[in-house]
């Protein structure tokens, strides 16, 4: 063993066990070990910072861009309605996103098929009142067993037909994966939604913290073109209930309904009167189509153009509304501005909202064009709750966002657009017609998640470079002559497996697949059984953060640690084999 291989077996050691110790951030881990390699000479200096510009981080970070885009303008909300239900137990929950999210990653990439759901996952956990953590998680194992059924799931498969075809004259066909990696992946799927997701330890959230919050009191005007015109507010108390909203009352010209209200038949400009939290009123004014306030108003407030944004502030004794109403302070015609709520310590409120008389204390609900935020909070004198990430859906753009997605992932999955490039269109797109504000355009990225795929891929290049990837290789030649061909396969998957928790899946692919030919002809057998244990091994990577970019992408998201997610990993690997080695046997006979 070279001196740059005992260094940097030593220095990965060490980065494993800092993290699995968990008394420092990864980021700030991964990052010192990078520069730790570089002063004593096994990284090269002109490439210690060529993991910041490596697909895979451009990836993670444009698809959590994407994710964003497809929440803001309402795709997300759109399949929640009609697909998830968050009143269902967790369990089922978790088979349902699984079995979707394995189903999506068969068909496309299954790093977009978790950018496309991840949202989903987030904001059913959020009206369910439960942790993220606890099905994010499940999700990524999910997409990422899905994507072994065939050629396009996942970059693996592309890599292993490409080196066959090499090797063999003839690479794998789209669905000659399917008959080890399909089954291999249901049963693994069944794993993750019966047992898996209990072994992981639960993280809280930012979250929890939102759900503390008062609900607003508030109104959604109905416009002139509504379906609803002519129901019955009762018709609409289902939908309300889904969407964790009350409706309390309505309003017509002015005037507050009572006692009837429920009966009463709803018309152009009536009002709506809501209790519900933020996030749960806008999703039921984007569900039922609804307007923040009269038509008139909502023109003054998009006037601009430049979209509104939703701020929760605390009114003060000296604030300027203090005693007055919004109307009587001219709040939409001087600041076009909407006072969408009111929240008074769980107290009703009887008058319409915009002429409610504002206590000191009140917290209000306020819409203000996103570049004069700032200054009508100043001009109200209130003072603005810490940001919790509220955000106004742009429903008009929802079909917009999901066509330019749809279009980059089809035409990355057939390979006529790299993906990194696919994905960098959609978010450029998603700037200019302003699905995602330039201003919030990089708030949702996980900036620690960057830094540590961006430290540790220079190191996983270098221990390539030193030939620490093919030292292990030639070992497993030789631990493994004169062993029985379903025992070679067995420590094949193991080693592979574990280089891919330890590199990206794609350098694994690339450096077991030629190994796993060699074995094939040391045996005089056939390489497509060892080629397709490879496949399934370099896609099973579920005991870090750090070996699929899926497992990465809920790092942040789910407040996991590093070593949470060995929980679940570790038993759904070992499964991996047991299944897949018995089928690889039957399908592809030695």
């Amino acid at each position: 063993m070279t001196q740059d291989q005992i260094i940097l077996f030593a220095l990965f050691a060490s980065v494993f066990a800092m993290l699995l110790w968990g008394r420092f951030r990864y980021d700030i881990v991964a990052f010192s070990a990078l520069l730790i390699g570089v002063v004593l000479g096994v990284v090269p200096s002109k490439d210690a910072f060529a993991g910041f510009g490596h697909p895979a981080t451009l990836v993670v970070a444009l698809v959590l861009i994407v994710s964003t885009g497809l929440m803001r303008s309402g795709a997300v909300g759109l399949i929640t309605r009609t697909v998830i239900d968050s009143s269902r137990s967790l369990g089922h929950h978790i088979t349902l996103m699984g079995g979707v999210g394995g189903v999506l990653s068969a068909f496309m990439n299954n790093v977009a098929a978790l950018a496309l759901l991840m949202p989903v996952d987030i904001q059913t956990a959020r009206k369910a009142g439960r942790s993220p953590s606890l099905s994010l998680m499940p999700l990524s194992f999910a997409t990422i067993l899905g994507g072994m059924a065939t050629l396009i799931g996942t970059p693996p498969n592309i890599i292993i037909a490409s080196i066959r075809g090499d090797s063999l004259g003839e690479p794998f066909k789209m669905f000659d994966f399917a008959p080890v990696g399909g089954l291999t992946a249901i049963v693994g799927l069944i794993f993750v939604a019966t047992i898996g997701w209990r072994l992981i330890p639960h993280r809280d959230d930012a979250m929890a913290e939102a759900r503390d919050f008062a609900a607003y009191i508030a109104e959604l005007t109905v416009p002139e073109d509504s379906e609803l015109i002519g129901h019955r507010v009762a018709e609409l108390l289902t939908d309300a209930e889904k969407a964790d909203v009350a409706i309390i009352g309505l309003a017509r010209g002015g005037e507050r309904l009572y006692g009837s209200a429920r009966n009463a038949t709803i018309r152009a400009e009536d009002a709506l009167v809501i209790e519900a939290a933020p996030e749960a009123l806008d999703e039921f004014r984007t569900a039922m189509n609804l307007a923040f306030s009269d038509k008139t108003r909502e023109e003054q407030l998009r006037a601009e153009g430049d979209g509104v944004d939703l701020l929760e502030l605390v009114v003060p004794a000296d604030a300027r509304i203090v005693g007055k109403s919004a109307q009587s302070i001219g709040l939409a015609w001087r600041q076009r501005s909407v006072l969408l709520g009111i929240s008074r310590q769980g107290k009703r409120i009887t008058k319409q909202v915009r002429k409610t008389t504002v206590k000191q204390g009140d917290i209000l609900l306020v819409l203000a064009p996103r570049d004069r935020s700032t200054e009508v909070v100043n001009w109200l004198g209130c003072l603005p709750l810490a940001n919790r990430g509220l955000a106004v859906t742009e429903d008009s753009k929802t079909w917009a966002a999901i066509g330019l997605f749809a279009v980059a992932v089809a035409l990355a999955s057939f390979g006529l657009i790299y993906l990194p490039v696919a994905l960098g269109i959609v978010v450029v797109a998603y700037a200019l017609l302003r699905i995602v504000p330039l201003s919030e355009l990089y708030d949702s990225i996980e900036w620690p998640v960057i830094v540590l795929l961006g430290s540790m891929i220079p190191l996983g290049a270098a221990l390539e470079d030193a030939g620490g990837t093919a030292l292990l290789a030639n070992n497993l030649v030789s631990l493994t002559e004169g062993w029985p061909a379903w025992a070679i396969l067995v420590v094949l998957m193991v080693v592979t497996m574990t280089l891919s928790d330890v590199l990206n899946n794609t350098a694994t692919a690339i450096v077991a697949a030629p190994v796993g030919i060699q074995m094939a002809h040391s045996l005089d057998m056939s390489p497509d059984p060892f080629l397709m244990a490879v496949a399934v091994a370099a896609s099973s990577a579920f005991l870090t953060p750090i070996g699929h970019k899926n497992n990465t992408l809920v790092l942040g998201p789910g407040g996991y640690r590093f070593g949470d997610y060995w929980r679940m990993g570790l038993p759904l690997e070992i499964l991996v084999i047991a299944v897949s080695v018995p089928l690889i046997l039957v399908f592809w006979p030695l």
